[in-house]
């Protein structure tokens, strides 16, 4: 616009757009971007990859992972060929055919910890040994299979009952032959190290064990026989029904797993048979006790035993449990049964010789039982005085018929002796009962001898005094 447009001098002025401003240089960071992402992936892949170089059993396993280095480190073995050599020819297998394995994943990570990729100073190192580790049991398969003339098959060890000696008995296994592995292993394990894919091993033929040995089944039939020994059905301790050894063999069956291990099973239809039938082995009423004591109680002979009642109960179930048992090498099964107590009836019983008034009397609970005329030691050989207990006792026997002896008196009878050599016994030579007339001991007539003899136990006290 012109001056004269706003009054002015009359000089013309023309308003220029503004300069745009400068936009800001931004290549650099496009530039920038790849070039960082690639350094941080480096960074990255330096912390889970192996340095260069790193090698183990030959296989180059710098730059990759543990877990890639563990397949091909794996797969190297499996791949390596082994050419036996034998007596009966030559034949060849690889690592995967004889089992072979290491621990790959282990020796991988010890690989990458030893030599990550991220520490220079361990780039291009030596390479790793390892311990190669043979399946016997495949190989011996895979030998024999690919060389038959090599391999005599071992017997193994059996168990079987045998009826005449009524006892488990063991077979002793035999041993065979077949190549020696463990030269074929020291192959592999020669060619792992050296990182070769292919060696030749020497193997002579050397016996081969059975899998099944004598040492185990002896094992076996140990415990095969300790279930005959004690096979029964039990209460407490008291074996109340057994099982004859034939009849709890023919219960069982034993199976070797061709490994040394035998299983037993049981056959509870069998056992079942036997379990219908024990009630009528087991119930039984409660028998009261009738005992003879002394004054003090002690029981000194027992005319009846008691005996505790029983009944067994509902015996469903048992066959399976104890068949289960026998499996496990029990053979005592224990019964559940309720009791019944009995009672005692007691009776007291001792003898009182009063050498005064050349009395014997027997008391019964107490009370006189029987009282009678007696001779006991004459002047010389009086009969002792004190407390004693029936001893030794014979129907009839010659006394003082011995040198150093002045008498002989034969076929005495109902002899009931308690203290040393002084008894009670029968008399058939005098009657004169109440006056002292013997060598010590008590005479008696022979009914009342013979009464005192059945009725006095061992152990029954005896009094004697004036």
């Amino acid at each position: 616009m012109t001056d004269g447009a706003n009054g002015t001098d009359g000089v013309t002025y023309a308003w220029t757009p503004a300069e745009p401003a400068k936009r800001k240089n931004r290549s650099g960071l496009w530039i920038g971007i790849p070039a960082g992402a690639t350094a941080v992936a480096l960074i990255a892949a330096s912390l889970v990859l192996i340095a260069p170089g790193a090698s183990v059993a030959g296989v180059q396993i710098g730059g990759l992972t543990a877990g890639a280095a563990a397949q091909a480190i794996s797969a190297r073995l499996a791949d390596t060929e082994i050419t036996v050599e034998s007596p009966a020819g030559e034949v060849t297998v690889t690592g995967a055919d004889l089992g072979a394995t290491v621990d790959a994943t282990a020796i991988a990570e010890k690989a990458f910890a030893d030599n990550p990729m991220w520490k220079p100073s361990a780039w291009f190192p030596a390479g790793t040994g390892v311990e190669v580790q043979i399946d016997p049991a495949e190989a011996a398969t895979v030998l024999r299979d690919r060389a038959p003339g090599t391999y005599q098959a071992p017997v193994d060890a059996t168990v079987a009952f045998d009826a005449g000696s009524q006892t488990y008995v063991t077979t002793p296994s035999e041993a065979g032959e077949g190549i020696d592995i463990a030269a074929v292993t020291a192959a592999l394990q020669t060619a792992f190290d050296e990182g070769t894919v292919a060696a030749t091993a020497q193997a002579d033929l050397v016996p081969v064990e059975a899998p099944v040995t004598t040492e185990e089944a002896d094992a076996a039939a140990a415990t095969l026989n300790g279930i005959l020994d004690s096979a029964g059905f039990y209460v407490g301790d008291e074996r109340t029904v057994p099982v004859d050894r034939a009849v709890a063999a023919s219960w069982l069956t034993v199976t070797s797993d061709g490994e040394g291990d035998f299983a037993i099973t049981a056959d509870e239809a069998a056992i079942q048979s036997v379990v219908d039938g024990l009630a009528g082995a087991v119930d039984r009423p409660a028998v009261n006790a009738d005992v003879i004591v002394d004054r003090g109680g002690e029981v000194i002979h027992a005319r009846v035993e008691g005996q505790t009642g029983r009944a067994i109960g509902d015996t469903a179930g048992i066959a399976a449990a104890f068949a289960e048992q026998l499996s496990e090498g029990n053979g005592k099964y224990a019964l559940n049964v309720t009791e019944t107590p009995f009672e005692t009836t007691t009776t007291e019983r001792w003898i009182d010789v009063n050498l005064s008034a050349q009395t014997v009397t027997l008391y019964e609970n107490g009370q006189v039982y029987r009282n009678w005329s007696m001779s006991s030691g004459k002047s010389g050989w009086d009969t002792h005085t004190g407390s004693f207990r029936i001893g030794w006792k014979t129907p009839m026997q010659d006394m003082g018929c011995v040198p150093g002896y002045d008498w002989c008196t034969k076929d005495v009878p109902w002899v009931a002796y308690f203290n040393g050599d002084e008894g009670f016994h029968g008399t058939y030579w005098h009657n004169n009962f109440g006056t002292p007339m013997s060598h010590g001991c008590i005479n008696l007539t022979i009914a009342n001898a013979k009464e005192l003899y059945d009725w006095a136990y061992r152990g029954t006290e005896v009094s004697v005094h004036y």
